[in-house]
């Protein structure tokens, strides 16, 4: 399901509740929508900007692979695959192709030892820094272009907007990766639920 377009009652409740009531404002106001259009397409650019910056050294669902892991610490291959929402042997070969140009790793994982962790390497954690603080210093520079006052109210306005779309806390993305893994181990067998077993 696209997060995007999805809508949960309870979780919209939950960041609101705090909110004063204030005059009756359509959701759909044009303005409103056009006012986010505008702001997405600057997002969508810094992106695009970042991106160009290591598109010579990895393709876009390795890029993804990268920030995913860098997001969430070392992970294994059915976590990987649910993130990317492709079968288990697309991401065998995605994330090949990242340790063969030194951008992960493998190492033991301790909560089971017949399958692999993957993780940044030193290399790979330099390039997702390289992308991250482009966007970061792309960002800033649009911020500090806008008035004081109404750059000091952005933040719980764009966090209101992120949990809307569906976007969820760590903690909660932990708890749902924990269960999108057990889920492949139970339909797809456990070999299918981390990289393949250690010989």
């Amino acid at each position: 399901m696209n997060p995007l377009i999805s809508h949960d009652p309870a979780r919209t409740d939950a960041v609101t509740a705090d909110c004063p009531p204030g005059p009756a404002v359509r959701a759909d106001s044009p303005d409103e929508i056009d006012a986010a259009m505008r702001a997405a397409r600057v997002f969508m650019a810094v992106v695009a900007q970042s991106v160009a910056e290591v598109e010579d050294r990895v393709t876009s669902p390795q890029l993804r692979v990268l920030v995913f892991i860098d997001t969430h610490g070392p992970q294994n291959l059915g976590a990987v695959a649910a993130d990317l929402g492709v079968h288990p042997s697309n991401a065998t070969r995605t994330c090949e192709r990242l340790v063969a140009a030194g951008l992960l790793d493998r190492r033991d994982n301790p909560e089971d030892r017949r399958y692999l962790l993957l993780a940044l390497s030193r290399e790979g954690r330099s390039l997702v820094d390289q992308l991250m603080e482009h966007r970061r210093a792309s960002i800033a520079a649009v911020l500090e272009r806008m008035p004081a006052e109404l750059r000091r109210g952005m933040g719980p306005v764009l966090d209101a907007f992120a949990h809307a779309a569906g976007e969820v806390t760590e903690a909660e993305r932990f708890a749902v990766g924990l269960k999108e893994t057990h889920e492949l181990q139970e339909t797809r067998g456990p070999a299918l639920a981390g990289t393949e077993p250690k010989s």
